[in-house]
C-alpha cells in the first residue's frame, strides 16, 4: 500500500506529487511551475509575486459570494536533513515515503510533511469542484525554512482575503494564537594556528546519528547537541591531555535544526592516543547516560590516521593553546536550549537558542545560533548575552535577518469561530495554544494588519529531523475540520 491509497485521497494524491519534486529551501521553482500548470489546468487565476510566492484565485461556489474572502497560507519548502547512512541528493531525488503502521514517514530523509500537508490541502481544495466555500485564495510562500524571505518580500496589497487560515502547525486539536519570533545570530571567531609536532597522530571523531529536531518545538526535550558535545570533548580532556590540540571541527548544517552531527579532530602524542580513545569511549557513555530520557544513542566514530596521512591535506596545523582555550570557553558557554518557559502557556517555551552550526576555517571559526523568544525584549536580551559570551574571543558577532512573532488577539471573531465548529465537528474542545516556532503569521500580519488570522494543522513528530512522521489519522481529521470552516465561514447568515 502506498500513500496514495489513503484517506483522504485528493490529500495524498497532491502531497506524494510534491514529494516527487525536490523542494529544499530556494530551490522551489520546478514545484511552482507544477502548481501554476495545475491551477491554470482548472481555468483558476495562478500567478507569482516578485517574491516568487504562488497566488491562485478561486470564486466562491454559487451562493456564497459575499462571504468574507479567506486565504489558506503554506510554505512550499522543506528542511532537507538525512541520516549518515543515506545518499538521497535533495536537489534531484523524489522523497521516498512509505508507511510505518499508523504512521507516513521516509527512508532515511526528512518527509517534508512541514509543510506539504498543508501545501496539499490546500491544492486538494482549490482544485475541487464539490467543496463548498467563499471567495478563496491560496498563498503558497517560498523559502520559510531558510529566513522567510517569501513571507518578508509579499506585496502587501496583492491579497484580497480577511481571514488567514495558516495550516503549518503540527498537532491536530490544537488552535495556534500566537507564535515566536526569531533571529540569526552569526559569529566570527579569530583563530590562530601553528604546526603539528612531528610526533603527534591525528584521530577524527565524528558523533553521528543524533536524533536532531526542530530547533523550536523540540528544544525543550533536551536533545543532544552534537556541536555541544564535541566542543565538551577538546574543553574537557584537557585537563588529562594538556598537549592535544584541535585541528578541524565542523557541525551542523542548518539553522533550524538541532545538529546531530559533527566532526573534530584532535591531534596529540602518539604514546597517548590509546589513553585518548579510552577516554572518548568513556565519554561516550556518560552522554548516552545524560540523553537517555531524550532517546538520544550517542554514537562517537574515532579514526587514526598518522600525520603523514595529512601532509598533503589542509589538516597539516592545529589551533595554538591560547586561541584553542578562547574558542573552546566560548562554545562551550555559549547557551543553547530553554532559556525561559512561558507564563502564560503551561509547558511551552517562551525563549530559546539553538548553537546550529560551526565551522573552523583557515582565518577564523564561524558559528550560528537561532534565537526565538514570543518576546521581543527576550529575543534582544538574548542575542546581547551571546554577544557578551563571544566578546570575550574577540569575535564579530551580527544579529540580523530577524521576523517578528505573532502576538495573541484576545477577542478574535475568528478564533471563536473556529472553537465552535471544532466543537460541533468532534463533538470536543480545541485546545488554545502558541507554538515555539517562527510561523509566517507573524510577518503577513504586518503586511496585513486587519487579518483575522489562525494555525491548525495535523499530528508531525521529528520535523527537521529524518525522523519525521505525519499520523495518518491526524490528516484525516485535520481535512474534515479544514472542509467545515471552509463551508460554516462561508455560509449566509
Amino acid at each position: 500500500m502506498d500513500i496514495t491509497q489513503l484517506q483522504p485521497s485528493s490529500v495524498w494524491h497532491y502531497f506524494n506529487q510534491l514529494c516527487e519534486i525536490p523542494r529544499p529551501s530556494k530551490h522551489e521553482q520546478k514545484l511552482v511551475a507544477h502548481i501554476l500548470n495545475l491551477a491554470h489546468g482548472k481555468q483558476l487565476e495562478a500567478f507569482t509575486d516578485s517574491a516568487g510566492n504562488v497566488i491562485i484565485r478561486k470564486r466562491a461556489t454559487t451562493g456564497r459570494e459575499s462571504a468574507p474572502p479567506i486565504v489558506m497560507q503554506s510554505h512550499l519548502d522543506m528542511v532537507p536533513q538525512k541520516t549518515g547512512a543515506s545518499t538521497h541528493n535533495f536537489f534531484t531525488d523524489p522523497i521516498d515515503t512509505y508507511i510505518d503502521g499508523e504512521w507516513v514517514t521516509a527512508q532515511g530523509t526528512t518527509l517534508g510533511a512541514d509543510n506539504g500537508i498543508g501545501v496539499a490541502a490546500i491544492l486538494a481544495v482549490m482544485l475541487s469542484d464539490d467543496i463548498e466555500h467563499g471567495p478563496l485564495e491560496a498563498l503558497l510562500t517560498v523559502d520559510e525554512e531558510a529566513g522567510m524571505s517569501g513571507a518578508a518580500n509579499l506585496d502587501a496589497e496583492i491579497l484580497n482575503g480577511q481571514l488567514l487560515l495558516n495550516l503549518d502547525t503540527e498537532e491536530e486539536g490544537e488552535l495556534y494564537v500566537g507564535c515566536a519570533g526569531g533571529i540569526d545570530v552569526n559569529i566570527t571567531i579569530p583563530v590562530e594556528w601553528e604546526t603539528i609536532p612531528d610526533h603527534y597522530a591525528a584521530l577524527k571523531l565524528s558523533i553521528k546519528e543524533l536524533k536532531g529536531g526542530h530547533s523550536g518545538i523540540d528544544i525543550h526535550k533536551g536533545l543532544g547537541n552534537a556541536v555541544k558535545l564535541a566542543t565538551r570533548i577538546a574543553l574537557e580532556s584537557r585537563h588529562d591531555f594538556p598537549t592535544a590540540r584541535v585541528s578541524a571541527f565542523i557541525g551542523g548544517t542548518l539553522r533550524n535544526a538541532i545538529p546531530r552531527n559533527s566532526e573534530i579532530t584532535i591531534v596529540l602524542p602518539k604514546q597517548q592516543q590509546d589513553d585518548f580513545e579510552d577516554y572518548v569511549n568513556a565519554l561516550t557513555l556518560l552522554f548516552r547516560s545524560e540523553l537517555r530520557i531524550a532517546g538520544d544513542n550517542v554514537l562517537i566514530d574515532i579514526q587514526t590516521s598518522d600525520l603523514g596521512d595529512l601532509r598533503d591535506t589542509r589538516v597539516s596545523k592545529c589551533l595554538t593553546s591560547e586561541s584553542q582555550s578562547t574558542l573552546l570557553h566560548a562554545l562551550y558557554r555559549c547557551p543553547n536550549g530553554v532559556i525561559k518557559m512561558s507564563s502564560l502557556f503551561d509547558g511551552v517555551v517562551e525563549t530559546s537558542n539553538n548553537l546550529a552550526t560551526v565551522a573552523l576555517g583557515e582565518q577564523s571559526c564561524k558559528a550560528q545560533c537561532l534565537v526565538r523568544s514570543s518576546d521581543n525584549t527576550a529575543i534582544k536580551n538574548a542575542c546581547e548575552l551571546i554577544t557578551s559570551v563571544f566578546s570575550d574571543a574577540n569575535a564579530e558577532v551580527i544579529c540580523d535577518n530577524g521576523y517578528p512573532g505573532w502576538q495573541l488577539v484576545p477577542a478574535s471573531p475568528l478564533l471563536s469561530s473556529m472553537q465552535s465548529i471544532y466543537q460541533e465537528t468532534f463533538n470536543k474542545e480545541a485546545k488554545i495554544q502558541v507554538i515555539h516556532a517562527g510561523l509566517e503569521c507573524g510577518l503577513l500580519g504586518k503586511k496585513y494588519p486587519h487579518w483575522d488570522m489562525i494555525s491548525f494543522g495535523p499530528t508531525i513528530r521529528g520535523a527537521h529531523s529524518p525522523d519525521e512522521r505525519v499520523h495518518i489519522k491526524s490528516v484525516q481529521l485535520f481535512w474534515t475540520y479544514l472542509l467545515a470552516a471552509l463551508k460554516r465561514l462561508s455560509t449566509p447568515a
